[in-house]
């Protein structure tokens, strides 16, 4: 007997619109926020991972695309991407990398720097992508977060879909740096219980 599907098991389709959104107008990248916010706050009050189990929409994406259509060889993820020096190593280089995201947007806010409309790839390849920036209201300040971090979203996909390509449909999550920032939320929440009790 099938399961019944519940609203949330559709949420891959957020994913994928956000990434084709990204393409054809580069302002539709401030949503991402949404997947950096909301995993935080459901680890804050809840204190546990529901949003990586039951809500990640990239996850969902990974396994019908690898699941359902077989395109990952389903094998299991390397030791040594399962190992805390490497998912805590890749968690501070994503920050790093994020920090200079937010000081090149810092520095076109400020007038230091013109906007630049290209999509940087695995924070390497410059790839132009003009057509996705029409103007705005607001400052190249507000377009320049925009391109950054739609970068940082499409780079994380394409890291996403290599390792689910090569491995498990979901290996993603192993070293997702989501993942492993609300874990370390729900330990030092647990922490916290138990030494109140």
């Amino acid at each position: 007997m099938k399961q019944k599907k519940s609203w949330y098991d559709y949420l891959w389709i957020a994913s994928l619109t956000y990434l084709i959104l990204g393409f054809f107008n580069i302002l539709f990248a401030w949503l991402g926020l949404l997947c950096f916010f909301i995993p935080l706050a459901i680890a804050v009050v809840k204190g546990d991972k529901s949003y990586c189990n039951k809500y990640c929409g990239r996850g969902q994406l990974f396994s019908l695309i690898g699941g359902r259509f077989g395109l990952s060889r389903k094998k299991d993820i390397p030791k040594w991407m399962k190992s805390g020096y490497f998912r805590y190593g890749f968690l501070i280089f994503f920050f790093i990398m994020f920090f200079f995201m937010l000081w090149n947007t810092y520095l076109v806010f400020a007038g230091s720097k013109t906007l630049h409309t290209t999509v940087t790839l695995l924070w390497t390849m410059k790839l132009p992508w003009h057509w996705a920036y029409h103007g705005t209201l607001f400052s190249d300040g507000t377009a320049q977060f925009a391109f950054g971090f739609y970068s940082v979203m499409l780079t994380s996909t394409i890291l996403g879909f290599v390792t689910m390509l090569l491995c498990k449909p979901r290996s993603w999550c192993v070293y997702c740096p989501m993942g492993t920032m609300t874990q370390l939320i729900c330990k030092a929440k647990s922490v916290t219980s138990s030494r109140k009790k």
